[in-house]
């Protein structure tokens, strides 16, 4: 009896211990390229990343804004900073000739604690982009880019410095393993961040990009769309994700461009994409792009290979933190 008493209170009385499942592999460390200003999707990949790190499946480095709004980082800094990661570096592509042009980086800054009044403030882009992959293991550094290449570009073409003895392309050739890239429309098309304000740097980036990439396209997005009634029903009222979507557009939802490159780069293609490896992305002067032969094996672009709504839910659950 006594025994048959103890196995009750062991499986239907006492507190259960969660298991912990050990982790498949360590957390991907990430830095996060983004042009935190016209688009509201930077918000919420932003706010996944963050939820990807509290689940121990990333591990945010820093963050490079390449913006010319003026308070696209103090907004950057204020949503990390309500994440609990106000240590996060934040270094920018542009501090003089700023505009005011957001529907919610000034108010977030105004509304919510951080480090910067103004991006003039923050460090440059090129140095944190060099600092970052100095300091990281080799081959251990995933770039997500969800915003015109700029900054990438300027890291490539950067010269030997106090901080590394190698250029640009020799640091990213002997830190990073793979580039997400949220940019062109495929297999072919004209898409904002390779033409818009710099197609030059998208040219230059992919003629000397020569490790994995992976291209989240213009296509894939545009048919996933969050950020809608349901989410908003879920997410914390007093939180900036809050405030973006609703000075964005009261949400009514919207594309998913850049937080398709953050699923990707973190969970990989499998099992809401297959990756299209049989060309490689050429662009042109003005910044469109085909995808043509012959076979590059380091390119690929995503294709939808679940059913919109169930990515739609996966994307908004991490959006919430969940």
């Amino acid at each position: 009896m006594i025994r048959l008493f103890l196995i009750f209170l062991l499986f239907f009385v006492l507190p259960k211990k969660p298991i912990k499942v050990p982790a498949n592999r360590p957390p991907v460390s990430v830095i996060l390229d983004t042009d935190m200003d016209s688009d509201v999707d930077d918000v919420g990949a932003l706010a996944m990343l963050h939820a990807y790190e509290r689940q121990q499946k990333a591990r945010i480095l820093g963050i490079i804004v390449t913006s010319d709004d003026q308070f696209s980082a103090p907004c950057t800094d204020a949503i990390n900073v309500w994440f609990g990661r106000k240590d996060i570096p934040i270094g920018v592509s542009q501090k003089d000739s700023l505009r005011v042009f957001s529907r919610y980086t000034k108010q977030i800054a105004a509304q919510f604690p951080n480090r910067l009044t103004s991006n003039a403030e923050a460090g440059d882009g090129t140095v944190l982009y060099r600092k970052l992959l100095a300091n990281a293991p080799d081959a251990s550094v995933v770039i997500i880019t969800i915003g015109h290449l700029t900054s990438l570009a300027r890291l490539l073409d950067s010269a030997p410095d106090t901080i590394s003895p190698l250029n640009g392309l020799d640091l990213v050739r002997k830190k990073v393993k793979s580039w997400s890239c949220m940019g062109g429309q495929f297999p072919e098309g004209k898409e904002a961040n390779f033409y818009r304000p710099d197609p030059r740097s998208t040219i230059e980036c992919l003629a000397k990009w020569t490790f994995p990439v992976t291209f989240a396209g213009w296509e894939v997005g545009s048919q996933i769309v969050t950020g809608g009634a349901t989410f908003k029903e879920s997410c914390d009222l007093e939180s900036p994700v809050y405030k973006a979507y609703s000075l964005y557009n009261e949400f009514k939802g919207r594309a998913s461009w850049d937080q398709i490159a953050i699923l990707e780069a973190i969970e990989g293609a499998q099992p809401y994409f297959s990756v299209k490896k049989d060309g490689h992305c050429e662009v042109a002067p003005d910044g469109s792009n085909k995808w043509v032969v012959p076979v590059n094996r380091k390119q690929g672009y995503l294709t939808i290979n679940q059913p919109a709504e169930k990515i739609r839910a996966r994307i908004d659950e991490l959006m919430l933190g969940k």
